[in-house]
């Protein structure tokens, strides 16, 4: 009998009481915050790039003379 038990277990299937009291909970506090770090950083990034882009003429002035 035994056997049998050990071979059902390594097909996958669980044992009566294991399964109950595993729940999968993750936390996902630091991803959410290193997300919003990289949206600020990249809106930062953007933000500048288009500032620039708006005063090129004047910045490409200041090293022509």
């Amino acid at each position: 009998m035994s056997k049998k038990n050990k071979r059902q277990n390594l097909r996958g299937i669980p044992a009566q009481g294991a399964a109950r009291g595993n729940e999968f909970n993750p936390d996902y506090t630091t991803t959410k915050r290193e997300l919003r770090r990289i949206g600020i950083l990249a809106g930062s990034i953007f933000l500048i790039l288009i500032v620039l882009a708006i005063f090129q003429n004047q910045i490409l002035a200041l090293f022509i003379k």
